[in-house]
């Protein structure tokens, strides 16, 4: 058998290379297999929403950098970006509107003028849901929870909002999604 020169003769870096990456696939198919969306999913989904839920607007303004227990009620929405991280069970939060404007049959905030002008300025939250390793549960939230953008949640969880990002924006470590039903 002949050596790649690339590695050294004799040097078994070639193999130490292989051996790493196949190390590294099993483990990461070991951590994907461990990982079961319907317990997940059970284990998150409120069976009815919280009380007490708030706008993200007055969560703003009870959040500091300490994390405190906050419900919160969004519609899911990124300002024109795409509002879920692909592959993670993570995703932003707007503003449900105060009026029905938002409401009618085809409309999109992305598209609207009247709701672009409104949501400028508005608080978003960023809301991701961890594993028992503190990272990010590797499943879309779209498929974990069985929602889309536009879909009106209410989330329980720990949230922080620093004012000094200059940015309106609270982080949210959820660890309950209650989906409201959509209106008819």
């Amino acid at each position: 058998m002949q050596r790649n020169p690339r590695f050294g003769a004799g040097s078994g870096a070639g193999w130490i290379v292989i051996a790493a990456t196949v190390a590294t696939g099993a483990v990461w198919t070991t951590a994907r297999a461990e990982i079961d969306p319907v317990a997940v999913r059970q284990s998150l989904v409120l069976p009815a929403e919280p009380a007490g839920a708030v706008s993200l607007a007055d969560a703003r303004g009870t959040l500091g950098l300490q994390p405190k227990p906050v419900v919160v009620a969004g519609r899911i929405g990124g300002k024109g970006m795409e509002p879920f991280l692909d592959g993670k069970a993570s995703f932003s939060l707007l503003e449900i509107p105060a009026d029905d404007h938002a409401e009618k049959p085809g409309h999109n905030a992305d598209d609207c003028p009247f709701c672009k002008k409104r949501q400028a300025n508005a608080t978003m939250a960023a809301v991701q849901f961890l594993g028992a390793d503190g990272k990010p549960i590797p499943v879309d939230a779209r498929k974990l929870f069985g929602v889309e953008k536009g879909a009106d949640v209410v989330i329980r969880g720990t949230g922080v909002f620093d004012a000094k990002l200059g940015v309106p924006i609270i982080q949210v470590t959820a660890d309950g999604i209650f989906v409201r039903p959509r209106a008819k």
